[in-house]
């Protein structure tokens, strides 16, 4: 079995990763399994797996692990990360997705959940998973397991569609770039029956991602979205990630939609609908999110950055949606977890009722300018994060994740990468050459002694 440093190497916050079959392998997979039936104490456990090619041997491992501990498996195949935390919900089972997400094809993973979708994250059950991983103990029930396979893609898709009034619904033109992701499986079956006119660039599912990578935060990896929307004269693009569980935007004119500008959109749908509701921002999020959130009747709430944090506040709170910048959208309907398809609809069904172009509809929720995420390789992060809070001492700071120094009229988080030597710089000013004096001022600082 791998050492504890190589498991050190795959297990994440969030979930387990690694090049396969360097660092993750069948043998890796068969354990986890195997010691997820003992960290839940799951008598059935749901799987499913995206296109790449390790996903299948990955997979059957996993399974193989399983129903050795004795638990029963419902296999449900080619799914969507989205559509996994589905069937979890729908089961009340804990479930397991094989995906790297946007990451390129040499790599796969793990994401984990307990029952209804509940997130299994560094602090919630991967350090215990690992532990048993490392131990090289497989735990054998009185009885082997049984499997089960179910297609629950026409179910998930109804239950997408549910988020929304299906009759505000009118004929817009859409193209969706699912980048040989998963959702070329799940985007026209979501679609199948609703008024638009959809057209999938790159719909084929195709692991070893021929056309480009699968990770829309990447503005380059939207040209040929950008591209189509503009040759066809679609009224909105929509970009998934290679598990179709995030989506970004692209408007009429080919411009990107920030993870901030569709969160504001999406909240202002919600707390049309349930005014007085709670909804969870993480802290990068632009300071027009939580005004936004205000304005119609809402709550705000600010969280640390990551799914696993975001869905516990949820939980504490009661919030009914949740929003990253990073476009993960999370829906209390949908056990608190994220959907990108969910995401696209809501923000599809306000475009319908709306009479602007989505160029216009955006406007609004758009009050500042932004850095984007800027990353810098330092030798001690908490030493520079240290350096950075004494020369702002005389503005509002916070330590909820990384360092956030307030001034008012402009802000900044810095925050270290969980996995490399990075320090994560996010800053928001009142326009565009504030902004970039002001990053540039911040950056100075911190690379003055990294």
């Amino acid at each position: 079995m791998p050492n504890t440093g190589a498991l050190d190497a795959i297990f994440k916050a969030y979930d387990i990763r690694g090049i396969y079959p360097d660092e993750i392998d069948t043998t890796i997979a068969q354990r986890v399994g195997n010691a997820f039936v003992s960290f839940t104490g799951a008598e059935r456990v749901i799987v499913g797996h995206d296109m790449r090619p390790s996903s299948v041997p990955l997979a059957a491992a996993f399974i193989e692990g399983v129903i050795l501990a004795g638990a029963d498996v419902i296999d449900i195949g080619l799914a969507s990360t989205d559509m996994c935390y589905f069937a979890s919900g729908k089961f009340n089972s804990p479930a397991a997705m094989f995906t790297a997400s946007h990451n390129p094809a040499q790599y796969n993973g793990i994401k984990l959940c307990r029952a209804g979708a509940a997130p299994v994250g560094e602090e919630t059950g991967l350090v215990q998973i690992k532990a048993a991983v490392a131990a090289g103990l497989l735990e054998r029930g009185e009885e082997q397991g049984r499997v089960e396979h179910q297609d629950l893609l026409a179910d998930f898709a109804a239950h997408v569609q549910s988020f929304v009034d299906l009759t505000a619904l009118r004929p817009l033109k859409v193209v969706a770039d699912t980048a040989n992701g998963m959702g070329g499986l799940v985007v026209p079956a979501v679609f199948e029956g609703l008024p638009f006119d959809l057209s999938v660039l790159f719909q084929e599912l195709d692991g070893t991602f021929p056309n480009h990578p699968a990770d829309p935060i990447q503005v380059e990896n939207l040209a040929d979205l950008a591209r189509a929307v503009l040759d066809s004269g679609a009224d909105i693009g929509l970009a998934f990630d290679g598990d179709a569980d995030r989506v970004f935007l692209v408007d009429d004119r080919g411009e990107p939609v920030s993870g901030s500008t569709t969160t504001a959109i999406v909240a202002k749908a919600i707390l049309e609908r349930h005014p007085g509701e709670t909804v969870v921002h993480n802290l990068i999020c632009s300071k027009a999110v939580p005004e936004v959130i205000r304005e119609n009747g809402g709550v705000p709430v600010r969280t640390r950055v990551g799914h696993s944090f975001i869905k516990q506040v949820m939980a504490e709170t009661g919030a009914i949606f949740g929003g990253e910048h990073s476009a993960h959208y999370y829906f209390r309907d949908n056990w608190r977890a994220d959907s990108g398809s969910v995401a696209a609809l809501v923000v599809l069904e306000q475009l319908s009722r709306s009479d602007q172009p989505l160029s216009e509809l955006r406007l609004p929720f758009e009050r500042y300018a932004d850095s984007g995420e800027i990353n810098t390789r330092v030798d001690d992060s908490a030493a520079v994060i240290e350096r950075v809070s004494t020369h702002y001492g005389d503005a509002d700071q916070d330590r909820l994740d990384g360092l956030t120094v307030d001034f008012g009229d402009w802000w900044f988080n810095l925050r270290a990468s969980n996995t490399e030597p990075l320090l994560r710089l996010n800053l928001e000013a009142p326009d565009r050459a504030a902004c970039e004096a002001r990053t540039e001022e911040v950056l100075a600082l911190v690379r003055s002694g990294s």
